[in-house]
């Protein structure tokens, strides 16, 4: 048996060509100058890959590693907040999603949604966590399909409950189309802890059309919820296998819901990959 002869497995962050050819066209175009060009615009394919590598390793801009090609950490950083502020990372989750849906990989008969504390520097969208000794942090809302799929994610202040995010993580989702007729956009079920546990709530939800399936607060454990809700625990692991979501370093909050955005579109990905 001959060692070392075996094919390298790609790293997490390494684009292939199929996950290239959904990421570009979302891309705003930059055409270079005729007079004064400047230097060469480094490729956004070798940028898209640096915004990738901190994402999955949570390494600071400016330790981005040079000899990998990706360009500088500032020239990645710059090229995310513009990609950011043109809106390329929810139409890449819902590009994702229309795909799921055309594969029949979405299940739309219900959904579960919870929260989550990652820890935080400060910025934007932090607040006294009152179930983390008071630090100041941030929280991630996230909803699920009833596979675990993401489908919408929020930020807030780490002092929101949970049920404030309720309609807002509900109405977060985008309308997913790949099949005929009009775009799916909400659940038959909404699922949700004692931490959704609101009357007020409840009646904004049947608002929607969606039926609420929340544990009452006072009554004991054993409802069964969990048997259906695990799936976004797991989804919050996927997401927060991430490093770079682990820990909130953006002073911007925008860049972190950008990060936030992407880790969910890449989970989609990954399911897509597998079909």
């Amino acid at each position: 048996m001959i060692r070392g002869c075996g094919v390298a497995r790609p790293k997490p962050w390494d684009v292939d060509d199929e996950l290239w050819a959904v990421v570009e066209p979302l891309l705003p175009k930059v055409e270079r100058r005729v007079r004064h060009p400047g230097r060469k615009r480094h490729p956004d394919r070798l940028v898209f890959q640096g915004i990738l590598f901190v994402l999955h390793t949570g390494i600071a801009w400016e330790h981005l590693p040079q000899e990998l090609g990706f360009g500088s950490g500032m020239t990645c950083w710059r090229r995310l907040a513009a990609w950011t502020e043109a809106g390329v990372w929810p139409r890449l989750h819902q590009v994702l999603l229309d795909r799921l849906r055309s594969a029949d990989a979405l299940d739309f008969s219900r959904t579960a949604v919870d929260g989550s504390h990652p820890g935080a520097k400060g910025g934007p969208k932090t607040g006294r966590s009152p179930v983390d000794r008071g630090r100041t942090g941030s929280k991630h809302h996230l909803i699920t399909d009833a596979s675990g799929i993401p489908l919408a994610a929020t930020l807030t202040g780490g002092n929101r409950n949970d049920v404030t995010q309720l309609i807002p993580l509900l109405e977060a989702v985008p309308p997913v189309r790949g099949k005929r007729g009009r775009p799916r956009r909400r659940p038959d079920i909404v699922l949700g802890d004692r931490g959704y546990d609101h009357d007020k709530y409840r009646r904004l939800v049947w608002a929607l059309g969606v039926k609420p399936v929340i544990a009452r607060r006072g009554t004991k454990h054993g409802s069964g919820l969990g048997t259906q809700r695990w799936v976004v625990e797991r989804a919050f692991a996927h997401l927060h296998w991430f490093r770079r979501l682990r820990i909130r370093w953006e002073i911007r909050d925008d860049i972190h819901e950008a990060f936030l955005t992407l880790g969910c579109a890449l989970i989609c990905w990954r399911r897509l990959a597998k079909l």
